[in-house]
């Protein structure tokens, strides 16, 4: 389909005809017959919880990524609270994050006692600017959680370098990330620890859910009481080991991912590569697309990394608009395009203005990001018309809102 100047079309929010006929997303999961199968053979099964899927499900995790150990959660959010606990923040911390993120990522801090600090970001990638995390360093940090924004994967060797110098750990929270690269290893295998999100919108899907990775059989022991209630052995062991007691060694929850969910999500990994590598052909065809588009700015890769495209957010360049971010967002929104925000900085969120006294201003580079960012539907379900159809939305509304 070719994508013809529309500068003459009315906006669909001022009574013309929208670019689509129905909704398009911004993420949709895409679930087949085997998916179903999968789940299907679990509810006829003597486990639908703490069984032998789950164990299966980590393993390949873990193999996929290149870990020693994998730990499931119930969601990415449990995940980033195991890997917190996992690292000991408590009462009186600070965690350095970004405050690029989605609220779960300083949240996890929250939960156990500690405060999370907000260091700015880098404006190329948008991801945790190395040199600002270490501005924000004090005698009570203990950990660096880096994002991986819209999957691309933050720069890890230089946050890692200087966690060692510090004695800090970094959780590297890649819920976007899945199937991506740093520097020819996996994303999965380089931080200490390392947080995925399996929501439906994600690279595979287990409905709700989560995992952590490691190297370190201290964390990996650690996050398994944790998500357990803090107990020493699961029901499937002490079934096999003929062994009725158990003890609670940890203040834990129950965090735990059932065998339907990981059934799912083993069905969901043999479709990962493919998931992969259409997301990619879908960043490259808006790449090709909005490179010269006149108030556009697509995302920006660093040479280092192969992103996995969870997310495709481009920034506007008002200074060359009429309209500002919120009124493209509506008018996209009338042309059945499905964009959405990615993200709210943390810390203008009210919970935070009101308990820590942000006031707007501290984080210039992520503030400018966020009056200028719209997520485009990015999900590997998405036909090669769709991907048009959006191309042709942006090309009209900003066509029509151009200085």
């Amino acid at each position: 389909m070719t994508v013809t100047p529309a500068s003459r079309e009315g906006l669909a929010i001022d009574g013309g005809t929208p670019v689509r006929k129905t909704l398009l997303p911004y993420g949709r999961q895409s679930i087949d017959e085997t998916d179903i199968q999968a789940v299907v053979d679990v509810l006829h099964s003597d486990w639908l919880t703490t069984g032998p899927k789950v164990a299966e499900f980590e393993r390949a995790l873990a193999v996929r990524v290149g870990a020693k150990y994998a730990v499931s959660f119930s969601s990415g959010t449990a995940a980033l609270h195991g890997a917190a606990f996992a690292a000991g923040l408590k009462p009186g911390d600070e965690a350095i994050t970004s405050p690029l993120t989605f609220a779960a990522t300083a949240n996890c801090v929250l939960y156990q006692g500690a405060t999370p600090v907000f260091a700015d970001i880098v404006p190329e990638t948008l991801t945790l600017d190395p040199a600002q995390a270490a501005s924000r360093l004090t005698s009570r940090t203990k950990a660096i959680l880096p994002v991986d924004y819209a999957g691309h994967p933050a720069d890890l060797d230089s946050i890692l370098e200087l966690a060692e110098r510090h004695g800090l750990v970094v959780i590297e929270d890649a819920c976007h990330a899945l199937g991506a690269e740093y520097r020819d290893r996996r994303v999965g295998s380089v931080a200490h620890m390392t947080v995925f999100s399996f929501h439906p919108v994600k690279h595979l899907t287990t409905g709700e859910g989560g995992m952590v990775t490691t190297d370190n059989p201290i964390f990996a022991e650690t996050l398994r009481r944790f998500r357990n209630h803090g107990i020493t052995s699961g029901a499937r062991e002490r079934q096999r080991d003929a062994q009725a007691h158990y003890e609670m060694v940890l203040l834990g929850f129950n965090y735990r991912l059932t065998d339907i969910a990981c059934a799912l999500g083993l069905q969901q990994l043999t479709k990962l590569e493919a998931n992969l590598a259409r997301r990619r052909q879908i960043a490259s065809r808006y790449g090709a697309a909005f490179r010269d588009m006149p108030g556009v700015l697509p995302p920006q890769v660093s040479g280092k990394v192969s992103p996995a495209w969870h997310l495709y957010p481009i920034r506007l360049e008002l200074e060359r608009l009429s309209a500002d971010r919120d009124q493209v967002l509506r008018a996209m929104r009338a042309e059945n395009i499905g964009v959405n925000l990615h993200y709210i900085p943390v810390h203008l969120h009210r919970y935070y203005r009101e308990r820590f006294g942000y006031g707007g201003g501290e984080f210039p580079v992520a503030e400018n990001a966020y009056q200028r960012l719209m997520s485009l539907p990015m999900f590997h379900g998405m036909a090669d018309d769709d991907i048009e159809d959006v191309i042709r939305a942006v090309d009209k509304v900003l066509a029509c809102f151009s200085n």
